[in-house]
């Protein structure tokens, strides 16, 4: 029996550890988590029962596969949830699904709003030209932006950086308001520092002249129209939110005959030749080794690379100017927001009913909010009467953000929601949680430039399987990350030992012909 190794136990780790034990008996399969919970980035944290999704993960995908994969971890819902029930909303049902009132393991179905808050006002994300949007910019911003536009037509920039590719398809004007800050602010890095690759990836084809070809395809009534992963209008939901999915995951690999270990920080590879022959980690504070006939990893590719031996110098100076983005998110439960839901949309006490909001307001360091009773009314332990808001921070370890106390960063997010107008004082919250998440997103800049060379030579290793968002440096949805997994176990059952198919899930170069 060959013995296999994943590194992680996130959406990557976990997948490709369940479809390797679900597919074949010939591998003894062990995965090694560095933290004590499952879901990596996509973890559900439990605080005094109100849950925090870590980052806001909505469940679409176009990919088959994924869809049936979830739909046999998480059966979609054969009835409407509490708050639909409540408000006499609708959403889609199975026939013969669980009823999330009396079962847990259900995936819901939600409906999608997430908008832009700038200026005081609610904008469309991502950007519309409806009326309320022209109406909330001014008529003089709105012909500002019409002709900026209109010179993007004439003068396209050569796309050397985000920047370029914002501009050439929303105009200087609208890239100033929506994007520009924004990213500034997610990044650490101006958008003309940025490779134009993540804009690629994130935007998925959107732009005014997209925009404007919807609009005309809704009036013409056009059949050609594809629906894009942002502008979707309905979702899966995990009862629990997403770390519920990975939960289940790892517990049905474990009746497959896998083992999971938590808290083993994998510190060391050990590579001989061509090839990886086990691990070092440290668990509890014990250093421990294991051998490997192959290794499936999706731990942050610098510390794949700089815990390997053998490594030339070239490459691990790739590997460690790789730059990534961490965050910081606070959990606040007030008693009520002071945001009015001017939408048709009803929720249990009239609050807005976006998922999450964009912040674009340059006087505060928030990059988003999230409102938990929207994504679920499972996450919140008393939905009828508190509301249960997540903050979001971009930052780097270690700098005067991420080393703020605890105390001091909820006071900091507070007083941000007093400033925006989210809530009137200090006085309506009754309490609060901090979570710090590393490496949450995989940065294009420094020396990403050279990943591909580095990628060549990760596939020269021919055991080890690079997967999921960190493991690849790449700015993966769940689905993406999942397919990684997919492709990973299809070439170790079949003995494919070119690695392409893994490393081109969700490239540029697949999402140009996805969207011609």
């Amino acid at each position: 029996m060959k013995k296999v190794i994943v590194i992680g136990a996130g959406p990557a780790g976990l997948t490709a550890a369940y479809e390797l034990l679900s597919k074949s008996s010939e591998y003894e399969v062990i995965v090694l988590e560095e933290s004590d919970c499952f879901g990596g980035i996509s973890r559900t944290v439990n605080y005094k029962g109100n849950r925090m999704d870590m980052g806001g993960h909505r469940f679409f995908s176009k990919v088959p596969e994924v869809n049936e994969w979830w739909e046999k971890m998480l059966p979609t819902q054969g009835a409407l949830p509490y708050d639909y029930v409540v408000l006499q909303r609708t959403s889609s049902i199975a026939d013969g699904g669980p009823d999330p009132e009396k079962e847990d393991r259900v995936m819901l179905r939600r409906n999608r709003l997430s908008r832009i808050f700038f200026n005081s006002k609610f904008f469309d994300y991502p950007i519309s030209l409806k009326f309320d949007t022209i109406k909330n910019m001014g008529f003089g911003t709105t012909v500002v932006v019409g002709f900026s536009y209109l010179k993007t037509l004439v003068y396209k920039r050569e796309e050397k950086s985000l920047e370029d590719f914002y501009i050439n398809r929303f105009g200087k004007k609208l890239y100033s308001m929506f994007f520009e800050n924004y990213t500034e602010n997610l990044w650490g890095r101006h958008p003309s520092e940025i490779s134009p690759e993540w804009g690629a990836q994130r935007v998925k084809g959107l732009s005014i002249r997209a925009i404007l070809k919807d609009i005309l395809g809704k009036v013409f009534g056009s059949k050609n129209r594809k629906v894009e992963t942002s502008l979707i209008e309905e979702f899966a939901y995990p009862k629990y939110g997403p770390g519920q999915l990975w939960e289940i995951t790892a517990a049905e690999a474990e009746k497959l005959g896998g083992r999971i270990i938590k808290n083993a920080k994998v510190t060391r590879l050990i590579k001989d030749g061509d090839r990886l022959t086990g691990v070092i980690y440290v668990e509890n504070g014990e250093e421990k080794e294991l051998s490997a006939d192959i290794i499936i990893s999706s731990m942050p590719v610098k510390d794949l690379v700089l815990g390997m031996n053998g490594v030339p110098k070239e490459y691990t100076d790739i590997a460690a100017g790789l730059p990534y983005r961490d965050y910081m998110t606070v959990g606040v439960l007030v008693d009520k927001l002071n945001l009015k839901n001017e939408t048709k949309i009803k929720t249990i006490g009239n609050i807005v009913p976006d998922n999450w909001v964009y912040v674009h307001d340059r006087s505060v360091k928030m990059g988003r909010f999230q409102v938990y009773n929207n994504w679920s009314p499972y996450l919140v332990r008393d939905i009828d009467n508190t509301v249960w808001i997540g903050l979001e921070y971009f930052c780097n370890e270690g700098d005067e953000m991420w080393s703020m106390s605890d105390e001091a960063f909820a006071k900091l997010g507070v007083s941000e929601m007093v400033k925006m107008g989210l809530i009137t004082s200090e006085a309506n919250v009754l309490d609060s949680h901090v979570e710090r998440v590393k490496k949450a997103y995989p940065a294009y800049f420094d020396t990403y430039e050279h990943m591909d060379e580095l990628r060549d030579y990760l596939n020269t290793i021919d055991n080890l399987y690079c997967v999921g968002r960190n493991g690849q440096h790449r700015y993966n949805n769940i689905d993406h990350s999942m397919c990684t997994s997919f492709e990973t176990v299809k070439n170790i059952l079949s003995g494919e030992t070119s690695k392409d198919n893994i490393w081109n899930v969700n490239t540029e170069k697949e999402y140009h012909e996805e969207n011609k």
